[in-house]
């Protein structure tokens, strides 16, 4: 409710708009769908309206509402949301198991993406690759692929800060076993040379750093380079590119797919690398301590830059104990010297051991962190997991005794989600009274059904 009365409080329209589309989005996830659509159809900006309109597409097809959703589709009014709303509509079929239907969807899709070219082509060839997929047409789905493949490699594709449609096509294709595709994309093009002043390129996950020309990387208009002739070699598939597929895969694949591409992720490093080598250093560490290559993934943190690879040892240490291995998790959690990298590394620990039910080493470790904040970081996962497990009294007493208000009222708020409605409603409200209603916003639905469509109501009425 308050989350709502906040968003048309707002006198600016974009900002008004989006938060709108963010709780049209959660009415959605709360399934309820009528209520998400009347606010939707309330946003002021147009364009934001679309988007809005688009995103429920899909959701009224899950729910059984085929017609609603294809004349919602109808109703989109920006010729450029048309084919991405079409590809939705035909994944949400695909998935119902009406490969027909989706099959007519997804020829709608593509029409409007071959007669109104935008920025969004490749992300829409991409969805229509894993509806061929679904559908059984293999044929369909690899003459898809290559289009998403030349999207790729005349230049012409989305934004860099996220992972560009290509990434799961070839994840796709890695996955079953083929890195033809891929392999073909790293091969090298030759490329007209830059005229200088290229801009320079940084992107960290979860950090935020900046790079310059002394890290000996090469940009476009470097001396060298103008020296070297009048074009030069450039891939297709950078660096970012190749990291988004091995974070895509990191999950699901086996260990020879694994240690293949860490074996292209090295090749590429020894040629540079370019702008994004050290995110390419990241995801091929974190891929090799996933799959059990610990001296393989310790050896690609040394090198990184030492601002970087204190952070980087702490995510091997995460990955390792992942991957079952808890003990020596443990062991290189330890024997990071910087004392706030080590508590996180055995936060993550904790984290792990506390998933896999081994709760009384979880607690053994937790007390073996000095740092409060750190202890209190980590007794939320066992607190949640001691709930799990059948002892509710314990992991209410464990929550209590941890000293920060806030991490405190996180713990409260996991057990509200594990409780009996009647217990949940309390737990919530020493949440609330510890650190705002924010900390119970999750579970609000659970606790009070229907809570959304009594915010829908009053702001719409």
């Amino acid at each position: 409710m308050r989350a709502a009365e906040l968003a048309y409080t707002i006198s600016d329209e974009l900002e008004q708009s989006t938060q709108l589309v963010a709780l049209v989005r959660a009415g959605a996830g709360a399934g309820d769908l009528r209520g998400a659509q009347a606010l939707a159809e309330s946003i002021p900006l147009r364009q934001l309206r679309d988007q809005a309109l688009v995103a429920l597409v899909p959701e009224w097809a899950r729910a059984g509402e085929r017609d609603r959703a294809v004349a919602l589709a109808e109703g989109i009014r920006y010729p450029h949301n048309w084919a991405w709303a079409w590809a939705l509509l035909a994944k949400a079929v695909a998935d119902g198991g009406d490969t027909d239907a989706a099959i007519g969807f997804a020829a709608r899709a593509d029409a409007e993406a071959s007669s109104f070219a935008v920025e969004g082509t490749e992300r829409v060839l991409a969805l229509l690759v894993e509806v061929a997929v679904a559908a059984g047409d293999h044929d369909r789905a690899v003459a898809l692929a290559e289009r998403v493949a030349a999207l790729a490699r005349s230049g012409k594709s989305a934004t860099w800060s996220e992972p560009r449609p290509l990434v799961a096509v070839l994840a796709r294709e890695v996955l079953a076993g083929d890195l033809g595709r891929l392999d073909a994309l790293l091969s090298p093009l030759p490329v007209p040379a830059a005229d200088g002043g290229g801009a320079l390129c940084g992107w960290a996950l979860g950090e935020a750093f900046d790079q310059d020309r002394d890290l000996g990387l090469d940009f476009p208009g470097d001396p060298d380079e103008e020296a070297a002739g009048p074009s030069r070699l450039h891939s297709p598939l950078s660096a970012w590119d190749l990291a988004c597929v091995l974070d895509a895969v990191a999950e699901t694949a086996d260990q020879d797919v694994a240690v293949a591409l860490a074996e292209r992720a090295e090749t590429v490093l020894g040629s540079g690398g370019g702008c994004d080598r050290d995110i390419l250093l990241r995801s091929v560490t974190l891929l090799l301590a996933r799959h059990g290559q610990t001296e393989r993934a310790m050896a690609f943190v040394g090198l990184l830059d030492p601002d970087l690879s204190v952070p980087r040892r702490v995510e091997v240490v995460a990955e390792v104990a992942r991957s079952g291995d808890t003990g020596r998790a443990e062991a290189l959690a330890r024997a990071i010297s910087d004392r706030r990298a080590q508590d996180r590394a055995l936060i993550a620990v904790v984290r792990e051991l506390a998933h896999r039910g081994d709760l009384g080493r979880a607690e053994t470790l937790v007390h073996s962190i000095n740092d409060r904040w750190a202890q209190g970081e980590a007794l939320v996962a066992v607190v949640r997991e001691t709930a799990r497990h059948g002892d509710p009294g314990r992991a209410e007493a464990l929550a209590r005794s941890i000293a920060y208000r806030a991490t405190r009222a996180r713990a409260l708020a996991e057990l509200a989600e594990l409780a009996e409605p009647f217990e949940a409603r309390r737990l919530a409200a020493q949440a609330v009274a510890l650190d705002g209603w924010r900390t119970v916003a999750p579970v609000l639905e659970r606790i009070a059904p229907r809570a959304f469509a009594l915010i829908v109501d009053r702001m719409t009425s």
